[in-house]
């Protein structure tokens, strides 16, 4: 009998969270996914609206991102998306699974549970809250934008919150940030994939109290307007502008051979994120450098060398 895997919460959604998972779904490790339900967009929004479930595409994801085999055909028809069709266009076969499963089994919890069992998958998949949530942006002038696809796409962010405000934590994402050994905020969209998180009752709450490495995975590159022209030191800032209270006690940021710019989806152009040193060390946070970046796809990090160095971390974190 080998020691027992450590117990590892990502928190996040979007692109950022499944590759981290990636990165964690090792024999040593066992992870658990903390996912945001803000998404309001594409086939998750177009779900919620038409049959008000809870969107299942960001945990998805994450869940063929924790399969035992990844390749395997049930992923590959999960992760299909259908191209044309009146209704059907934009929608992922396993949104509709999900959507389908959750009137079957009688919850969104249940039909995550049995999709995971499914696909044998190496981790755990919670959503943050059972809520039916809703994304607010301050951009100005007392102006405030609704909807996460709507924020996503907006440059003037000063904050976000979520409505109800008082939407409770799902108490086994609260147990599980509270039993870790590593907590990771993700990399990804900041405000609409990330903070949302942390605004929900009990999850910031639940980090701050957790007794072990705490540390947030600062994006490559700023590929999505609500965070044009932010620098790493600006990334902390805001997101403990949201949730302050030791909710997080390092950074980790990339160090390596990075483009200035890079194609990005839906054909914006995303620019690299300025890592300023003397603004990260300012905050008081320990600053991880490592080469995490992805070669081929420079938006990404690279899960393997994420897998690296979450090892140290851990391994400094337990000394």
């Amino acid at each position: 009998m080998g020691p027992a895997p450590l117990r590892v919460v990502a928190i996040g959604g979007g692109t950022g969270l499944p590759i981290v998972l990636r990165a964690l779904k090792t024999s040593s490790l066992r992870p658990t996914a903390i996912v945001t339900m803000a998404d309001d967009g594409g086939s998750s929004g177009k779900l919620r609206e038409e049959l008000g479930i809870l969107p299942p595409g960001d945990v998805r994801n994450c869940l063929t991102a924790l399969a035992a085999d990844p390749d395997s055909d049930l992923v590959r028809l999960l992760q299909y998306r259908f191209p044309t069709g009146r209704t059907l266009a934009e929608h992922s076969l396993g949104n509709l699974v999900i959507a389908g499963m959750t009137d079957y089994k009688g919850g969104f919890v249940p039909a995550l549970q049995t999709l995971a069992r499914l696909l044998d998958c190496q981790g755990t998949v919670l959503p943050s809250t059972l809520a039916d949530v809703n994304l607010y942006a301050d951009v100005g002038s007392d102006s405030y934008l609704a909807g996460q696809a709507r924020i996503a796409r907006s440059e003037r962010i000063r904050r976000v919150h979520l409505e109800p405000r008082d939407a409770p934590v799902y108490p086994p994402a609260a147990a599980a940030i509270s039993d870790a050994d590593l907590v990771i905020v993700s990399p990804g969209s900041l405000f609409t994939s990330i903070i949302p998180n942390l605004l929900v009752k009990g999850v910031a709450e639940a980090m701050a109290a957790a007794d072990c490495p705490k540390v947030f995975v600062l994006n490559t590159m700023n590929m999505r307007a609500e965070t044009t022209g932010m620098t790493g030191t600006d990334y902390v800032e805001a997101l403990l502008a949201h949730a302050p209270g030791g909710i997080i006690d390092s950074v980790l940021v990339h160090d390596g051979p990075l483009p200035d710019t890079a194609p990005a989806p839906a054909g914006d152009l995303a620019h690299k994120v300025v890592y300023d040193r003397a603004g990260l060390a300012a905050t008081g946070l320990k600053v991880w450098e490592a080469d995490i970046a992805s070669l081929e796809q420079p938006l990404l990090h690279d899960a393997a060398k994420l897998a690296a160095i979450f090892r140290h971390i851990i391994r400094e974190g337990t000394k």
